[in-house]
């Protein structure tokens, strides 16, 4: 009779848990003068003109739940009343390196939130899976953003950088809420950027990665959409950005997935740029297609 009573009060309390994924935990505004990246964007403690536009916005940290795991993120949010669309942004990096900050956002989204959107971003989990489990932690973000009063839960976009961008093509596969994309620099077959920096792969898929080397292929094909294409939410829309001179993750790339989407035809723009993995040069140029895409779909 313990038993039974035990195992029970286990399978409530585990279904209460996964009822409370996506749960705002804690949210608090960030004073970006008190941040180490202030010296970026000001001089003589006063923003620099060309970001005088970030007065019209507040930045929160914000922890939430995703599954087992409580998890970190950034919230941008107009001053302005109103209900806005949302768009999720999925960093790029993993564990410590590109570490989502109030830089990051501001280089990639602060511009999009003055344009009167609202944008949330995840840290991911500590035991990130580089698409695995920690898949979780964007998507229950779509939960997360109704204990947001300004969002409007019915526009939802999501913007995905480098290692973001597989996770938005993840996302797209796993789920009908996201109405439109936005990819830049993101690798779509891992088979082939394995090939290209073995020390990613070393360093990276396999550290991450759970069994990888028992399980490479079925593991990297499952983070790379040129396989499973066709899986993609058909109720989206997509605009893919291309930087021809990405060391990173070679163009090729783009025109492989491209002409799969093509084929398929899938409601999507692929845009190239010469410039560099980071947009080097081409960030005010980024920033239009940016916003000029989620204006028009959101």
């Amino acid at each position: 009779m313990n038993r039974i009573v035990t195992i029970s009060f286990f399978l409530f309390i585990t279904a209460f848990g996964f009822a409370q994924n996506g749960k705002l935990l804690d949210k608090k505004l960030i004073d970006i003068s008190l941040t180490p990246y202030w010296y970026q964007f000001s001089g003589n403690d006063t923003l620099k003109t060309n970001y005088k536009y970030l007065d019209q916005l507040d930045f929160y940290a914000i922890t939430y739940q995703s599954d087992s795991s409580i998890v970190k993120g950034i919230t941008i949010e107009p001053k302005k009343e109103g209900a806005f669309p949302v768009v999720i942004f999925n960093r790029g990096g993993n564990a410590k390196f590109a570490t989502l900050d109030v830089s990051t956002l501001i280089y990639f989204t602060a511009k999009l939130a003055e344009q009167r959107h609202i944008v949330i971003a995840s840290n991911y989990r500590k035991e990130e899976e580089y698409g695995g489990a920690d898949i979780n932690d964007m998507l229950y973000l779509t939960e997360t953003i109704k204990e947001i009063n300004k969002a409007d839960t019915s526009r939802i976009g999501m913007f995905g950088w480098s290692r973001g961008g597989m996770m938005t093509y993840l996302a797209l596969q796993k789920s009908d809420k996201i109405k439109t994309a936005i990819v830049g620099n993101s690798p779509s077959d891992l088979f082939k950027i394995a090939e290209y920096r073995p020390y990613l792969e070393d360093k990276v898929f396999a550290e991450f990665i759970p069994n990888y080397w028992e399980n490479k292929e079925t593991e990297l094909k499952k983070r790379s959409v040129v396989y499973w294409a066709d899986e993609l939410s058909k109720q989206s829309s997509l605009l893919i950005l291309c930087g021809t001179k990405d060391n990173s993750c070679p163009h090729r790339q783009y025109d492989e997935i491209s002409h799969l989407l093509e084929k398929i035809e899938y409601n999507y723009q692929l845009m190239k740029f010469e410039t560099d993995h980071t947009f080097s040069g081409k960030k005010d140029e980024l920033n239009i297609e940016v916003i000029k895409w989620f204006n028009q779909r959101l």
